[in-house]
């Protein structure tokens, strides 16, 4: 499986549960969202467009994706704040194989600045990204456990040492069509209660 074929499997609306480790303060919180993705092909207009951004030639592009999300992490709930925002993604890929190359990115992980990084697909076909900003960097690895179940991890790295780690664990919504809003928000009960020590 390359680049592309990782992005068209995610295809779809996913119910995402996540735990965040903060890890200078040596504490957790939990948290959840819904994420849609929709694979684009090389010659969608955004695809173009984002590659122009980075003054890329568009023809070396093999595709991409653009990803939605809409959450809450139990932190913020008590101020009632909503995490919201969408992204696009285009691969460059270093050979005709597509599994290893650059990564534009409209938006960051880390840094919400438009970013290029690093895609690799590993022995095991999961996706790795790593981006370097300018005052952190960060490394997330996808992989599916099976057609409808993603799971997804992360570091943060910043000022020379870790700063958070977290685990995700995504399910397909398959009563979701394509294009269609996640029908349901994450709701308190949802969420374990926060703060607790390792």
């Amino acid at each position: 499986m390359n680049g592309m074929e990782f992005f068209q499997k995610s295809t779809g609306v996913w119910r995402s549960q996540r735990t965040t480790h903060h890890l200078a303060f040596r504490r957790a919180e939990m948290g959840g969202s819904e994420i849609q993705v929709r694979a684009l092909a090389k010659d969608d207009p955004d695809i173009v467009e984002l590659c122009k951004m980075h003054e890329v030639d568009p023809e070396l592009a093999i595709g991409g994706a653009f990803v939605s999300w809409e959450g809450t992490m139990a932190w913020d709930r008590n101020d009632g704040e909503i995490h919201e925002g969408k992204t696009f993604f285009a691969l460059v890929p270093d050979d005709e194989t597509g599994r290893q190359g650059r990564l534009l990115r409209e938006k960051g992980y880390a840094e919400i600045v438009p970013v290029v990084g690093r895609y690799e697909m590993d022995a095991e076909d999961g996706l790795v990204l790593i981006t370097e900003y300018e005052t952190m960097s960060s490394r997330e690895r996808f992989w599916f456990a099976d057609e409808n179940t993603r799971v997804r991890t992360s570091t943060v790295k910043r000022f020379g040492g870790f700063s958070t780690a977290t685990f995700c664990s995504e399910t397909r919504l398959t009563d979701v069509f394509a294009g269609d809003k996640a029908p349901t928000r994450i709701t308190e009960a949802e969420l374990v209660p926060s703060l607790f020590g390792w």
